[in-house]
This record gives C-alpha cells, sequence and structure tokens, in this order.
C-alpha cells in the first residue's frame, strides 16, 4: 500500500470598495481613496492512498509460497551436507516435511546423493530448487500476461 500527499497552494486577490475615512465630516469631500486588495491564501492537501491489485497480491503469495519451498529445500541441502543428526526433532521435521517438495524430481539423474564420510551431497534436492524456481518463474509469467496496467 502506497501513499501520496499533494498540497496545493491557492492565492487569490481581491479589491475591496474603500469607504469614507473615519472621522471625516458628514458632507466633506473625500479624500481620493485607494482601493484596498485583500489577498486570500488556502492550502488544499489531497491524501491518496493505494492498495495493490489483485495480480499484484497474486504474485506476492506466489513468490510466498515458493520462497518458503526454496527456503526448506535449501535447509534440507545444508543440514544432509553438514551431516545433522536425524535423530533431532527439528532436523527430521524439515528432511520429512522437505522431502515433499523433492520427491517429484527423484530419479532425474542417475546418482540422486553423493555420500562422503557421512555427509550427504543431495543432488536431487539442487535439481528440486532449481526444478521450483523455473516452475514460479512459469506462473509468475503468466500471472504477468494477465496484468492490466493503468492507463
Amino acid at each position: 500500500m502506497s501513499t501520496e500527499s499533494t498540497d496545493q497552494t491557492v492565492v487569490t486577490e481581491s479589491s475591496a470598495p474603500a469607504g469614507a475615512p473615519a472621522g471625516a465630516p458628514a458632507g466633506a469631500p473625500a479624500p481620493e481613496t485607494v482601493p484596498a486588495t485583500r489577498q486570500t491564501v488556502r492550502t488544499d492537501r489531497q491524501t491518496t492512498t493505494t492498495k495493490p491489485g489483485n495480480s499484484e497480491m497474486a504474485r506476492r503469495i506466489i513468490v510466498l509460497v515458493f520462497g518458503l519451498v526454496q527456503v526448506l529445500i535449501g535447509l534440507r541441502f545444508v543440514l544432509l551436507l553438514l551431516d545433522a543428526r536425524e535423530a533431532n526433532a527439528l532436523v527430521s521435521g524439515i528432511l520429512d516435511f522437505s522431502q515433499l517438495f523433492v520427491a517429484p524430481f527423484e530419479g532425474i539423474l542417475r546418482t540422486d546423493a553423493l555420500n562422503s564420510a557421512g555427509s550427504i551431497l543431495d543432488v536431487t534436492a539442487v535439481v528440486a530448487f532449481v526444478g521450483w524456481t523455473i516452475l514460479e518463474m512459469i506462473i509468475l509469467w503468466a500471472v504477468g500476461v494477465f496484468r492490466r496496467e493503468p492507463a
């Protein structure tokens, strides 16, 4: 949501007819009078608040959801690479939940993981990360096609 504030200053001048000076005797000729000018200054403030449109909200939600999936896959990659203890409930939960997003990409390459001294380089997680990112870009492109630009 963005807020835009606009100030507009309007200056108007008007001439008022001058009357007889105060304290002058009645019937005495009026001295030469100069018309008085009156100046009015008015400032108008207009505040406009705009909200994101439907396509922008859809784009934000898509980026959030795919961002969470990518963070989860990234955590899986790091935890397996650092040989985190799978007996820990947090590590086990992250690995189990991220398996949902990595499973569709298993078997794409001949090797799913490389092992060395307990550490696992999860190649499938890297492929899944790239795959989900490409899918996100395609969906964002499709949402962008239907986006209307203001006239």
